[in-house]
């Protein structure tokens, strides 16, 4: 018998656990009973975290090979996977004009079909044993497209869309997918947006204008705990609902109020807003 089976814990796998809303999330489950292993590309960089319960695996969500066999080595141990939290991802920001193709297609790679590797690969082990919880972290910017964040808001929508089709196929096999969208919080993650901003474009006094408000927003947002509180919640209920939006009061009233008024109303209120 597998060692999580006799101590009874359900097993849970958070991929970008080294940082942010992955991390808190990670260290939120081991006190919620769960076994946990975390997903990151340096390991040996975070080996103080061990002391938090969390199991550290080695694992770069753009390459397939390295998903496979992160997800391998949890079921050779374990048996199963019960809870997979897909957090990985980064982000760049410029204007569509100014930002390279190699960017645009990393910023796709990493936080869509990140995304989707880790789900796939996972996704036999839940079928086979009839259960699986799948929270794949999204963005608010994943309902409102963010001005000079026009990749990392496609990214984001594109998890929307993969989430509400991948519930219809997974339901009978007693698995349920959600995407978490959070709107601002104080993580490390401002200060590693890649910028793709020029010295000198036609969209550099805008972008730097509209950049720092973002940024603000960021630095002055809730703390990642928040959000792994909202996570552990959601993972309580009996089945998940298709999106739950969390952070700042006044953003997930946006999120809401883009669905209830007239696009150019709410595009209006956007463009006062951050100054375009």
């Amino acid at each position: 018998m597998k060692q999580a089976e006799q101590k009874g814990k359900r097993i849970a796998f958070v991929t970008g656990a080294t940082s942010g809303i992955g991390r808190a999330t990670a260290e939120r489950l081991v006190r919620e009973g769960y076994e946990v292993y975390g997903a990151a590309r340096h390991v040996n960089q975070e080996r103080q975290n061990v002391a938090q319960g969390v199991r550290y695996l080695a694992m770069d969500v753009q390459n397939a090979a390295s998903v496979d066999a992160a997800v391998s080595s949890i079921i050779a141990e374990t048996g199963r996977i019960d809870i997979l939290v897909a957090c990985a991802g980064m982000g760049i920001a410029g204007a569509v004009e100014d930002s390279s193709m190699p960017e645009i297609e990393r910023q796709m790679d990493v936080n869509f079909l990140g995304a989707v590797r880790t789900v796939k690969a996972c996704l036999p082990c839940m079928r086979v044993q009839h259960s699986g919880r799948i929270i794949i972290i999204g963005s608010i910017a994943g309902r409102i497209g963010m001005p000079f964040q026009a990749f990392y808001s496609s990214s984001k929508f594109a998890l929307e869309g993969f989430v509400e089709s991948l519930r219809h196929e997974v339901r009978k096999y007693g698995i349920s997918v959600c995407i978490v969208e959070p709107g601002d919080f104080k993580t490390g993650f401002t200060g590693s947006r890649a910028k793709a901003e020029l010295s000198d474009t036609a969209y550099s006094e805008t972008f730097r204008r509209v950049i720092g408000i973002q940024e603000h927003d960021e630095q002055n947002g809730c703390d990642p705990s928040k959000a792994a509180e909202g996570i552990a919640k959601l993972l309580r209920r009996n089945s998940l609902p298709a999106r739950r939006t969390v952070g700042p009061g006044f953003q997930r009233f946006a999120a809401f109020l883009k669905r209830v008024i007239p696009y150019a109303w709410f595009e209006a209120f956007y463009r006062i807003y951050y100054k375009v």
